[in-house]
């Protein structure tokens, strides 16, 4: 005769049409069918979240798969296994029975496992006298077998989605770099942009991410930012090739102005008769009589205050590095090409061609053309003629005859001292001295600022 297979569970737990459907789905799989069991547990991992199913259930559906002798399931074998709780409990890393006996009923109600429970609900099998197995109660793991093919493909949506939520992460952590990066280039360079509303715009659309989003509204908000990263990159692209544009003509001109011997370039007939500081070549001709030493930071930056202007946030100029930051942005207010300050700085150095620009930037009114003014001194550096002590000197002494003029004494007293700081030039263990040459220099009463 043949044994009835049970389809209900024991005691209180109800009949559900999901359990239903799970056992018309076991039986009606092939035969033939043959899958990997494990092949299909790293699906049903993979597609946990669709499924419904925990991590703790699936450690338990681990551990029902481990008391299935053979590795290959076949549609047509005994797929019921009978474990206790406590051997549960033993391959499921020891969890409390009331948290098995509710991830049991996960499994169930995903439709992994069918409960084929005995009448009194133990889990035994029961043999026949040639010691083949003709009754079993416990869980058929029949339905993962069944379902290989669906949960392969649920698996592989899973893993799209998940690709496809990593690359529009990564576009829209590139775009944002991207876009802070080019408006801190746009206003570092001067160019010509409502660099407040752009920021304005960027800040309203990463406002938009929340902290946990579907791909859907990630695509949405990158799709904004990439727009606006096409807009900042146009203004930035059609600067430089008007940059681009200029400096070629201005090439084309210098080289047809050069060609012609009886003609003057514009340093030579513009600035040609100005020293390093306001005009007079004559006076500093004989460089090596200046002091060697680098000028220190300090002098520096009370000859020429208006460098204070162009530091961010107003702060002060704390180091050379800063100093020579504000230089790169004094560059382009000047309308000084990149060109000219390369040239500057390899003839120079860094430093110097620095405190060149902070001189030109504090006489700028004074200067009729401040890239010809600057090509002109990197000429001098060439020839070993040039310098940068005479152009502070001289914007020291103009600062304390301004004050003598129109200043308080107490004005004067502090130019005066500034002065005098700056003269000392030869270090000592604990002072400056200046050159008697230098000296001499400073001292001519023709001199002036």
């Amino acid at each position: 005769m043949e044994t009835h297979i049970s389809t209900t569970p024991f005691g209180r737990r109800p009949m559900t049409l999901g359990m239903i459907s799970s056992q018309v789905a076991a039986k009606a799989m092939p035969a033939d069918l043959t899958v990997h069991k494990w092949h299909v547990f790293q699906n049903i991992k993979e597609a946990r979240g669709a499924l419904g199913a925990t991590d703790r259930a699936l450690a338990i559906l681990d551990a029902l798969l481990s008391f299935h002798p053979d590795t290959a399931l076949y549609g047509d074998s005994e797929l019921i296994v009978w474990p206790s709780n406590e051997q549960l409990i033993g391959r499921a890393n020891g969890m409390p029975p009331s948290t098995l006996r509710r991830h049991l009923a996960v499994l169930v109600e995903c439709g992994l496992i069918i409960r084929r429970d005995s009448p009194n609900g133990k889990r035994y099998a029961r043999k026949g006298q040639g010691g083949e197995i003709e009754q079993a109660y416990g869980f058929d793991i029949s339905p993962i077998v069944a379902r290989a093919a669906e949960l392969k493909e649920l698996a592989e949506v899973v893993r799209a989605e998940k690709r496809a939520y990593r690359v529009v992460k990564e576009r829209l952590t590139i775009c944002r770099r991207d876009i802070v990066k080019m408006i801190d280039a746009g206003i570092e360079e001067g160019v010509p942009a409502n660099w407040g509303r752009v920021q304005q715009t960027y800040q309203a659309i990463v406002g938009q991410i929340p902290r946990t989003a579907p791909c859907q509204v990630l695509e949405a908000i990158t799709a904004k930012l990439e727009d606006l990263w096409a807009e900042v990159r146009e203004v930035l692209e059609s600067f430089v090739k008007t940059k681009n544009m200029s400096a070629n003509e201005s090439h084309i001109e210098r080289h047809i102005q050069n060609s012609k011997p009886d003609s003057k370039s514009e340093s030579e007939s513009g600035l040609g008769n100005r020293d390093e500081a306001d005009g007079n070549v004559a006076d500093t001709d004989n460089v090596r009589s200046l002091p060697k030493r680098e000028l220190p930071l300090g002098i520096v930056l009370d000859a020429c205050p208006n460098m204070l202007w162009l530091v961010k946030g107003g702060g002060g100029i704390r180091n050379w590095r800063e100093f020579l930051a504000a230089a790169e942005v004094a560059r382009p207010a000047l309308g000084i090409s990149p060109s000219a300050w390369e040239e500057a700085r390899t003839a120079m150095g860094g430093q110097q061609a620095a405190i060149a620009i902070a001189a030109i930037y504090q006489r700028q009114d004074q200067i009729n053309s401040a890239g010809g003014y600057l090509r002109s001194l990197t000429d001098r550096a060439k020839a070993g003629k040039f310098s940068v002590w005479p152009m502070v000197m001289a914007l020291l002494r103009a600062k304390l005859d301004a004050s003598k003029t129109t200043g308080t004494g107490s004005e004067a007293e502090a130019a005066a001292v500034d002065l005098e700081t700056a003269g000392k030039v030869v270090r000592t263990e604990n002072r400056l001295e200046i050159s008697d040459a230098l000296r001499r220099s400073l001292d001519k009463p023709g001199r002036r600022s």
